[in-house]
This record gives structure tokens, C-alpha cells and sequence, in this order.
């Protein structure tokens, strides 16, 4: 019979594996994109070592979430230029530092193409509840000072992250307290702010930074 505890890691490992399902679901040729005006970019899947593309880009539907500056993150600031979108939260024990720091080395390798062409990170945190909007600004930044950060009140946040493909559930533990498990995969956003991609651990920051370097000089 099971006890609470094994229901709780049952329920921890459900979670990740559908944050795997739905990457692999993503990534399903067999999945019917939504409809977009323009094609993937003209790149040579061989040549991307970190990022793999989607058979054809999806549109992401309408958002807003909050950024650490009070202002609204909509579609339309995250056109222009390419971005990787992560999910997480700032209590996080290893996932969401280690990632991010893995981010910031690809970050530093961007510093020298033209900031109209400088790919970015978008951080958003999926626990509302402890996260603030500064409180996660904060915490980004102390990775690398140009990372987008931003979270938003339910049902806005699952929306954006089901829109992503990507999933989270709260997860109770010892002592009342309780953590957060999220799909760990990379989300890759073009130009038009369409999602065309995803980028699945382990992470090379090397990799990643010269797959959104390519990306962006043959799509800008």
C-alpha cells in the first residue's frame, strides 16, 4: 500500500516525465504546427549542435507576464531579436542556478555581435506565490545583468507555459513547505517570436551560444 511519501516521489516523477513527453511531443513531426506566415530559417539542422529545430514554426498565443520593472512582457518585446525562454523558480537547488549559469557563459559569448542581433534569455518563474517580479529580476541578473525575468499570476503563467509545451506542478514536502518541478528543456524563440525550437540537457555553452549566433545572422 502506498504511503504519502511514495505518492508525493510518484507524483515529483510524473512531472518530469511530462516535461519529457511534451518535449518529445514538440519535437514529433507528427505534431500539426499552428500556422505561421514565414518558414524555419535557411540553416542545415547538421549544423546546430544544441538546437533542434520543429519540422515548422509555431505562433505563441497572446501573453502577458510581469517584469521585475512593473512592466508588462508581451509578444511584442520579444520580437527582433532571438530568445531562449526558461522556466524555474529562485528556491530552486541545483536545476535552475546551474542552468542559468550555463546561460550566462552563452550570454558572454554574445557580447560581441550587435545588440540588434544579441540573442537573450527570458527567465520566468513558475512559483508565483514566493517569486515576486523583482524578487525573480533579482535573481536572474545575478547570473548575467541583460537576462529577461519576468512571472505572472494564475491562470496567465500556465497559459504561457502550455503554450510553450512545457509543464510545472507544485510539489509538497516535509515541514509544510513545498517545491516546484518544471520541464527543464529550453525554449527557442525566433525573431517574430514564434517558437521554433527547443534545446534539451545537457547543456554545452559553447553549443548554444553558436547555434543562436548562426541563428541570428541568417534570420535577424
Amino acid at each position: 500500500m502506498f504511503n504519502r511519501q511514495t505518492l508525493l516521489v510518484l507524483v515529483a516523477a510524473i512531472a518530469a516525465g511530462l516535461g519529457l513527453w511534451a518535449a518529445q511531443v514538440a519535437m514529433s513531426p507528427g505534431t500539426a504546427p499552428v500556422a505561421t506566415s514565414a518558414a524555419l530559417p535557411a540553416v542545415d539542422p547538421a549544423r546546430l549542435k544544441a538546437v533542434r529545430l520543429f519540422p515548422a514554426p509555431r505562433a505563441v498565443p497572446a501573453f502577458s507576464l510581469q517584469q521585475s520593472d512593473g512592466t508588462a512582457l508581451e509578444p511584442a518585446e520579444l520580437r527582433g531579436r532571438w530568445t531562449v525562454a526558461f522556466l524555474g523558480f529562485t528556491h530552486c537547488p541545483d536545476v535552475c542556478p546551474t542552468t542559468l549559469t550555463d546561460l550566462s557563459r552563452a550570454q558572454a559569448e554574445w557580447e560581441h555581435l550587435p545588440e540588434g542581433r544579441r540573442p537573450r534569455v527570458l527567465f520566468v518563474s513558475v512559483d508565483p506565490e514566493r517569486d515576486t517580479p523583482e524578487k525573480t529580476g533579482e535573481y536572474a541578473r545575478y547570473f548575467h545583468p541583460a537576462t529577461l525575468a519576468a512571472t505572472a499570476p494564475e491562470p496567465a503563467l500556465e497559459n504561457f507555459a502550455t503554450s510553450l509545451g512545457m509543464v510545472y506542478m507544485k510539489v509538497p514536502v516535509e515541514g509544510g513547505d513545498y517545491t516546484m518541478d518544471h520541464s527543464s528543456a529550453l525554449v527557442v524563440l525566433d525573431a517574430q517570436g514564434r517558437q521554433v525550437g527547443l534545446i534539451r540537457p545537457p547543456f554545452v555553452p559553447a553549443d548554444i551560444a553558436a547555434d543562436l549566433a548562426l541563428l541570428a545572422e541568417v534570420a535577424p
